[in-house]
């Protein structure tokens, strides 16, 4: 990696040896777990994603609740959605002009004063859909600077050589959030929306004042000038670096094809015929797949081999997915759904890290927004092309074409990224 910015002493050992050094043999924790910085950032990142899953249970029950049509819950999704979308370049160079630790810090005070707006609105009885709207948004902007900015942060928490194992525990942080976020949400709903507000402002308040005692490893970026090039450069970086272009895309086609969770309520209700609680399990289901992946990859992670494991996981990922759409049996689909979550995190955790590698540390937040904007449209878009095809040519189907559409996507990039396919290190 190609950083200006200079590795403390105690960082160069581990930057020369490469990620596939023993980090006790570099004087450093065998694990991220015991490395403050790095735990700080994961109990951050946790209360702010577990808050976030929280609200958007509850905002979710209010809004229908006070208009009963199923239209204002896409608009929720919306409000959450478009500021990432608008606000992409301006992140990724706020990120990389000025300390990440106090940026996402900030959004997270932003999030906690929005829950704490929502709980007071509700609790006085002035709050509105529009108005419920309108604060969502504002929390779906401090988000959009909040996601990349802290994806970024991980570079400066932890040395180089940690690097895959903090991949692998950030992204068990979120899928435990994702797991319980949800459920502690419509459990504190049940004794009223206030409840529920009130408890995610605590959360992000607090995951705000953890993230502000991160102590920073390596330097700020330097603040080059602000020039419509330089806003943009995280694009024309991706290009010009085609094993990042190709993780991304391939990241990008393989879960807009893949989106068979999108279709869950039906597979329960008229497949499986397993009511609610069934669609709770299945829900669940790769959550807890990609959780089981994530804290074995944190104890073992990927050294070597790394394209062809990418490869092969998006292979898994599509055979999961046609066998959760052949399935007729809940116990079934479950275990496919399992498979599913479990593959797909193996491909999150080597695009996360081939990012942090093979990014240079001042383009780091550029390059992250990118990321989280090609992340979050291929989930949302996902969800609407498996409806689309499901409306066109059935269920069952639809979620058929995803998994086969998945797996050949995977076998086109293998053609298209040829220097991708052959990465055996995650230093390339």
């Amino acid at each position: 990696m190609n950083s200006a910015t200079e590795p403390p002493a105690s960082d160069r050992p581990a930057a020369a040896a490469g990620v596939a050094s023993d980090p006790a043999a570099a004087g450093l924790p065998s694990s991220v777990a015991r490395h403050r910085p790095f735990v700080l950032f994961w109990f951050g990142r946790v209360l702010s994603t577990l808050s976030f899953q929280m609200l958007s249970v509850a905002v979710g029950w209010q809004v229908y609740n006070l208009t009963g049509r199923a239209l204002d819950l896409g608009l929720v999704g919306l409000a959450q959605f478009l500021p990432m979308v608008v606000l992409t370049f301006v992140v990724g160079h706020v990120a990389d002009r000025y300390d990440r630790r106090t940026i996402a810090s900030i959004c997270m005070a932003v999030e906690a004063l929005a829950a704490g707006v929502l709980a007071f609105g509700t609790y006085e009885g002035w709050l509105t859909r529009d108005a419920i709207l309108v604060i969502v948004a504002i929390g779906g902007a401090a988000r959009a600077f909040e996601s990349p900015t802290m994806a970024a942060l991980v570079q400066g928490v932890v040395p180089r050589i940690m690097l895959p194992q903090a991949a692998a525990w950030s992204t068990s942080a979120t899928q435990t959030a994702q797991i319980l976020g949800p459920a502690l949400g419509g459990l504190l709903f049940g004794f009223g929306s206030t409840v529920a507000y009130v408890v995610a402002c605590v959360f992000f308040g607090l995951g705000s004042l953890v993230v502000s005692l991160i102590r920073i490893e390596r330097a700020i970026p330097s603040k080059e000038p602000v020039t419509f090039k330089s806003v943009f450069s995280g694009i024309g970086f991706i290009r010009s670096r085609p094993v990042i272009l190709g993780t991304l895309s391939l990241d990008l086609f393989a879960v807009l094809l893949g989106g068979a969770t999108a279709l869950l309520p039906i597979y329960a209700k008229d497949i499986l015929h397993a009511g609610p609680w069934g669609l709770g399990l299945l829900r669940t289901s790769p959550a807890l797949g990609a959780l089981a992946m994530s804290v074995f990859l944190a104890h073992h992670p990927i050294r070597k081999n790394v394209g062809p494991m990418l490869f092969a996981s998006l292979g898994v990922f599509g055979l999961a997915t046609i066998l959760f759409g052949l399935s007729t049996n809940i116990l079934l689909s479950m275990g496919a759904l399992v498979l599913l979550g479990a593959a797909d995190v193996v491909s999150v955790v080597i695009r996360f890290t081939l990012v942090q590698l093979q990014t240079p540390n001042e383009m780091l937040g550029r390059v992250s927004a990118v990321n989280s904007l090609f992340v979050g449209t291929s989930n949302q878009l996902g969800e609407f092309e498996s409806g689309v095809t499901a409306a066109l040519f059935g269920v069952v189907p639809a979620v058929l074409i995803g998994g086969v559409g998945t797996i050949a996507i995977a076998g086109l990039w293998m053609f298209l990224f040829p220097a991708l396919r052959r990465l055996r290190t995650l230093e390339g």
